[in-house]
């Protein structure tokens, strides 16, 4: 008798055994279809063995083994492994993660009839490399057969793709594969159509979520098989089977898109590292505001540090950045004069302008003028944002919407009004100013409707006057004729409770500031603000990050956040208030027993959303200053959450959470 142990989808701390008679050691990482209650299951094989601790009578047989797609590599397994180890999650959903939805389904595999059709795109040659682009590569290349971390840290408009472009050629030259990591869905096509056009006949791919299961599953295959050179994708793009990988880069590695906000909530970016480990092939963060924790690394020596200086166009310079006062009155125009006055000068240049606003919708609240009374979601302890062209009252944490109310449903009133602004009231606000402009909003409302690589195309055709956008707009992209941005209601940051708050709205104001200006025409950019002395204000106006990194890093090191100490974050989650209470106080001082004195282990609090979907939410922050401390603890506390946790109460440990 033969048996293998299954893993499965289940949020269970365990592998499953089955008899499986045909099943050899070259079929550990393939897919099997095993009975599981009353219904069937596929899981993935993680070992054969002739013998089980479990009576012969308990033990079903295996339904179906299919060969009929390359099995999970040993360097895949032994990645998901540690994931599975490190961020405290069940092996079986991790493996099981590491499949395309459309080859766990429980019927056979059939290759889809139509294939997506590739991008035609006009070959390009390589331009010239500047002398830093080409310090960079070199430096790269001289250790292209060993595991090191290079952060490539370029200004805005310095070229960096350039330079992946070059690493990529020397790596296809050396006969490996390699892995490009992205932040947004939206960013792939841009960046495909920019490789297709310097490598037209390497095989190439892109894995996303936006690509359809069959057509998604079918290029996983073709990566597995060896047909693939290039594979570009957001942060499920990591666990791609690629046998023969030779370099990995992470553009943007500071966006936060690259850590899985639920379920198995690991960081990409820190797996990018790991498997270049396990490979020993270099490993490139890209991005002109690193993370602080890659910056402090780069600091201490463990990653190498190279810049990029100058912008790669010729003629081309860094915008001038200008603080101005914030109107903070409810009924003072939507625009400043000064971003009115900067709009009009673009509009009779031709050239193009730019209103970042990170918040969708027309706007944040409906308010009753005589009580008060504020529009909120039923399901979550949140206001629900107005979108008027819809005529719609939208919550954007739990999708709960319903019409627009016409009064109050406290004191009946029809005396309502919004406050505050989103990207369409902007929309709006600019086509009373400017009738004839062309308008174009850019957020994920208007992404639905309209198809994003057409938009851009529009944009660089010159066919677009005026963008408003959130941060969808400000993540790497080039558009020569804009010469103008403003951003405009940034200060609310500044009031969070998030020590991170100031890193991430100084990301975005200098990753939005860095698209003016790209061309030969000079940019400038315009910022709202209550507060001009603020320490970030003033490194920013001087696009000077090193100067912001390092003073928010000692202020990290006086009060002991990351990088100078290591967190993990419980998170529980239930529909009744009073169990989910219960549980995170019994699992607090279960953690207490384990006596680890190194730990600090925090209070029970709400977060700031205490309410999302009729789930009442707790979290629970323990921190230590050493990470194999904290590893060893997490593993003896999960296995007591697995044992106790009632069926009623969602957990999970968040290791290396971005946001408490």
């Amino acid at each position: 008798m033969i048996f293998i142990e299954v893993a499965l989808d289940l949020p269970l701390n365990t592998l499953f055994d089955y008899q499986c008679d045909e099943a050899t050691p070259d079929d550990i990482g393939r897919r099997v279809k095993v009975p599981f209650g009353r219904d069937e299951k596929v899981g993935v094989i993680l070992n054969v063995k002739d013998h089980s601790t479990l009576p012969l009578d308990k033990i079903k047989k295996a339904t179906t083994l299919w060969r009929d797609v390359p099995p999970l590599s040993e360097e895949i397994l032994r990645l998901l492994h540690f994931t599975s180890h490190y961020y405290q999650h069940p092996l079986g959903p991790v493996v099981l993660h590491a499949l395309p939805p459309a080859l766990k389904k429980t019927n056979d595999w059939q290759a889809p009839k139509k294939r997506s059709k590739a991008i035609n795109v006009a070959v390009t040659s390589a331009p010239q490399l500047n002398l830093e682009q080409r310090h960079a590569c070199d430096e790269i290349n001289q250790h292209d057969d060993e595991f090191r971390i290079w952060l490539l840290q370029g200004i805005t408009g310095s070229g960096k793709t350039e330079v992946y472009l070059e690493l990529v050629k020397q790596t296809l030259g050396r006969g490996k594969q390699v892995l490009i990591l992205v932040p947004e869905i939206n960013l792939t096509p841009l960046i495909e159509q920019r490789f297709q056009a310097r490598f037209p006949a390497t095989g190439m791919v892109s894995l996303h979520s936006g690509v359809g299961e069959k057509e998604r599953a079918q290029r996983w295959i073709d990566v597995a098989s060896g047909k693939i050179q290039i594979v570009l994708g957001t942060r499920l793009a990591i666990f791609a089977p690629l046998d023969h990988l030779g370099l990995i880069i992470i553009d943007e590695e500071h966006d936060s898109s690259y850590k899985q906000a639920e379920g198995m909530r690991y960081h990409a970016r820190d797996l990018a590292i790991m498997r270049g480990q396990y490979n020993a092939i270099p490993v490139v963060l890209g991005s002109a505001t690193p993370s602080l924790e890659s910056w402090w690394n780069a600091k201490q020596g463990r990653y190498q540090l190279i810049k990029l200086t100058e912008r790669a166009h010729q003629g081309a310079t860094l915008p001038d950045i200008q603080l101005i006062k914030a109107n903070l009155k409810h009924d003072s125009p939507t625009l400043s004069l000064e971003i009115i006055h900067a709009i009009e000068e673009r509009l009779t240049k031709g050239q193009q302008s730019l209103i970042f606003i990170n918040r969708r919708g027309f706007a944040p609240v409906l308010m009753c003028n005589q009580c008060q009374w504020l529009a909120t979601c039923p399901d979550c302890q949140t206001r629900l944002v107005v979108h008027r062209r819809q005529q719609r009252l939208r919550c954007h944490h739990c999708n709960y919407q319903r019409p627009i109310d016409h009064h109050c449903r406290q004191c009946h009133s029809e005396d309502l009004t919004t406050l505050g602004e989103g990207t369409q009231k902007i929309e709006e606000s600019l086509q009373e100013l400017w009738p004839k402009a062309r308008i174009l909003r850019i957020d994920s409302d208007s992404l639905q409707s309209k198809s994003w690589a057409t938009q851009i195309q529009d944009i660089h055709a010159g066919e677009v006057d005026i963008l408003v956008g959130t941060q969808i707009l400000i993540k790497g992209h080039d558009f020569p004729k804009l010469t103008l941005v403003a951003a405009i209601n940034v200060d609310s940051a500044l009031y969070s409770s998030d020590f991170r708050a100031s890193e991430r709205l100084f990301t975005q104001l200098l990753q939005a500031a860095g698209r003016a200006g790209r061309g030969s025409d000079k940019g400038q950019v315009l910022i709202e603000t209550a507060f001009p002395q603020h320490p970030l204000f003033e490194a920013l106006i001087d696009h000077d990050y090193q100067r912001f990194a390092d003073n928010e890093l000692e202020e990290r090191r006086l009060f002991g956040f990351p990088p100078f100490c290591y967190q993990a974050l419980l998170r529980g989650s239930a529909t009744e208030l009073s169990p989910l209470q219960q549980f995170m106080r019994e699992a607090r001082e279960a953690l207490k027993r384990l006596s680890y004195e190194d730990i600090t282990l925090f209070d029970v609090v709400a977060p700031t959303l205490h309410k999302i979907g009729n789930k009442y939410r707790l979290q629970l922050l323990l921190q230590c200053h050493s990470r194999p401390l904290l590893q060893q603890a997490l593993s003896q506390w999960s296995d007591y959450l697995f044992s106790y946790a009632p069926h009623s109460i969602n957990w999970v440990i968040d290791v290396d959470p971005i946001d408490c």
